[in-house]
């Protein structure tokens, strides 16, 4: 149902209401300021703490981020410092060959940070962290710029989209500062450059290129044991890939959104793209193993049951304990191009990536500012999008779960947007699950869905002047699929698209946002049926406790032993 619930009121389906006045008829039905009084606590928070891993509308996201939530990050020791490979802060020399010698051989020494001292750096080519356990360091965002002077398909070459068309890929693909593992940079700059499509998940070019490690029995969403048939090739530290595959009725995918009412009438077999995105594949630390009984280091994030033939299996080797700090990415001040048709002017992208983070970083006009793709239990925090506008500022794509996004901010662009771009926001698509977007500064863009069934995810306590637009091409089936909140979200201009999404998303909670109403962008359910989403403190300017949904997680589960 839909209903303000510390209101009292009724639910009200949004399917009845037609029309703006209708919609501000459901406003003025369901928001009760009156009876949302300072720092009121919700009744979905009370609902969560009797039980947090499988709450029907809040996912537990309370160990998303490095390090199953950390709250520091790693300070490995100093190695090497650019200035002795050649680099030199002239503005001048290109110094990209230098950076990438001392991050290598940092890597060939096993790990430890690289430092760039305060000044510009010109680089003319891209920098890659190809190595776990490597750090490039510089001495500040507001100390260290490096200025990039091409872009992408200069220094690749053109990435086609698999759709074809003149659509150019790094509209929503790799970084000039690209943190991934040799095996996945290989494989996909040869499959760029042979004008193939690379697959951006977990398992390779090929979804035959892993093999199983062990069968795992049915468990419930919210286990973090598991019986498995063979436990010889597990142990403990290992990252391994929860691979759950769909049967011809799809019920995974009706899973994936909930198992409501409108999930068997979906028309599912025409949506290719969202078709592409399974076998659903979730990388998970082990933590234990005790005889065939496995411990891992998160909860189950879905049901495991036999007819999706779970598994865990091997993947691409992983990048992880790998970190960018302290540092502004510039890139040579162009025209922002046509929807699209980005050249890849890009910022920070972690592709195949576990437990690493970008820390003090901002990214300035570029196409697209930070990249999470097949990236998982990674955190992003102080990062900052500036310039003069971005297609994407922060995109999740395919295969992307248990990130953390925090303390983040989307300048307002310092350019006119050129007719025909498009502004998106803080983006997630492709299956992505439990990534969490939090404490954010947002004067530009929307909490954009690109389809793919996304599931699970935490935006909270974010301010956002709510003027992009939401993508995503059709066949990549549904917006939403269970279990997205969005928590304490102040909308200064009152615009209600993809935030409030409680007559859009299934199984959802949208607890805490100021009135908003539908204009321009308007989306329709992909289900019909009750959603058995909520709505709770809606229309309140007081905020709402906890005022962060993750923090507040992560603290009550601690404390929990969880």
């Amino acid at each position: 149902m839909t209903g303000n619930d510390s209101a009292g009121t009724p639910g009200i389906s949004r399917r009845t209401l037609l029309g703006g006045a209708a919609v501000g008829a459901l406003g003025a039905a369901t928001a009760g300021p009156a009876a949302a009084g300072p720092g009121q606590v919700p009744r979905l928070w009370r609902e969560f703490t009797r039980d947090p891993v499988r709450h029907p509308q809040i996912p537990f996201v309370g160990r998303s981020g490095y390090g199953g939530g950390a709250t520091r990050l790693p300070r490995p020791p100093v190695v090497a410092d650019v200035r002795d490979f050649g680099a030199v802060a002239d503005g001048r020399t290109d110094c990209a060959p230098a950076i990438n010698r001392a991050l290598a051989a940092a890597g060939e020494a096993g790990g430890g940070t690289v430092t760039v001292p305060a000044g510009t750096f010109r680089i003319d080519g891209l920098i890659r962290l190809g190595h776990s356990h490597v750090v490039l360091r510089g001495a500040g965002s507001g100390r260290t710029t490096l200025y990039a002077t091409r872009n992408l398909t200069e220094l690749i070459g053109p990435y086609g989209s698999r759709y074809g068309g003149d659509k150019s890929s790094w509209s929503w693909a790799g970084g000039l500062i690209w943190l991934t593992p040799q095996a996945r940079w290989d494989s996909l700059t040869e499959a760029i450059r042979a004008r193939q499509w690379p697959f951006e998940g977990w398992t390779g070019n090929r979804r035959d290129e892993w093999r199983t490690l062990a069968a795992v029995a049915p468990a419930r969403r919210g286990d973090r044991t598991v019986t498995v048939t063979d436990p010889a090739g597990l142990r403990p530290g290992a990252l391994v890939l929860l691979r759950l595959a769909d049967d011809a009725g799809h019920t995974l995918l009706r899973h994936i959104a909930g198992d409501g009412p409108g999930t068997a009438a979906y028309p599912w077999d025409d949506k290719s793209k969202l078709l592409s995105y399974v076998p659903y594949e979730w990388p998970v630390r082990v933590t234990r193993v005790h005889g065939h009984r496995v411990t891992l280091e998160r909860p189950l994030p879905l049901d495991v049951r036999p007819e999706w033939d779970p598994r865990l299996t091997t993947h691409v080797p992983e990048l992880t304990g790998a970190g960018v700090e302290g540092l502004t990415l510039e890139a040579v001040e162009t025209v922002q191009r046509p929807h699209l048709l980005d050249l890849g002017h890009n910022g920070v992208v972690l592709q195949c990536a576990y437990d690493c983070w970008a820390d003090d970083v901002t990214v300035r006009h570029t196409d697209n500012g930070f990249g999470l793709v097949a990236a998982s239990a990674c955190t992003l925090r102080r990062t900052r999008v500036a310039g003069r506008g971005s297609h994407h500022p922060y995109f999740c794509r395919e295969g992307s779960h248990d990130n953390l996004v925090e303390d983040f901010t989307i300048e307002e662009r310092t350019a006119p947007a050129p007719a025909g771009t498009q502004l998106h926001g803080i983006n997630v698509e492709g299956l992505s699950s439990y990534n969490v977007w939090s404490r954010g500064d947002m004067r530009m863009g929307t909490f954009d869905s690109h389809r793919g069934l996304p599931f699970a995810g935490v935006r909270t306590d974010i301010t956002v002047t709510n003027d992009g637009r939401h993508g995503g091409d059709a066949s990549a089936g549904p917006l939403f699929g269970a279990r997205f909140t969005h928590w304490n979200i102040r909308v200064t201009n009152g615009r209600a698209g993809l935030v409030k999404i409680d007559g859009l998303a299934p199984c959802s909670a949208t607890v805490g946002i100021n009135e908003v109403r539908e204009f321009d962008q308007i989306d329709v359910p992909d289900f019909d049926g009750d959603l058995n989403s909520r709505l709770e403190l809606y229309g309140t300017s007081d905020v709402v406790r906890p005022r962060n949904l993750y923090e507040a997680q992560r603290a009550h589960t601690k404390g929990a032993g969880r």
